[in-house]
């Protein structure tokens, strides 16, 4: 039996970390174990996960599976999403310096870039990261 091709990707955002394999398919994505459409609760977060998909025309092509903790929903889904651009990448990196290569397509669509933000940490004799207390003149 010849041995399928995987491609991997590893994903971040805010707390939560994704690993991504993608293989040959038929466009079936599942998390940890569930189909993604019922691990997210949202349909605007299955949207974002496939945005690379359908900008490189490849929502019917692989197989994805992901592995995500840490984090909530938007975060979660953040991550897979760069785990699915790096593992496109992987998949197209014979094209890369190419004029309609993924990495041209997923760099102008702005994929490629891992989101640096993250909550602020909270400093000592404020309520928050920069909320104050209440001033009190008397």
């Amino acid at each position: 039996m010849a041995e399928t091709r995987k491609f991997t990707g590893t994903g971040r955002r805010k707390s939560s970390v994704a690993r991504v394999t993608m293989t040959p398919g038929k466009g079936k994505i599942t998390v940890n174990g569930v189909d993604v459409r019922e691990f997210f609760p949202y349909e605007t977060n299955v949207m974002d996960l496939m945005q690379p998909l359908v900008a490189t025309s490849t929502e019917e092509t692989f197989d994805i599976e992901a592995k995500v903790n840490g984090g909530g929903f938007t975060g979660q889904t953040g991550a897979i999403r760069l785990g699915i651009t790096r593992a496109l990448l992987e998949y197209d990196k014979d094209n890369a310096g190419s004029e309609g290569s993924f990495r041209a397509i997923l760099k102008k669509a702005g994929f490629v870039t891992r989101d640096p933000r993250a909550k602020e940490r909270k400093k000592p004799g404020l309520k928050a990261a920069r909320r104050a207390p209440q001033f009190s003149k008397r």
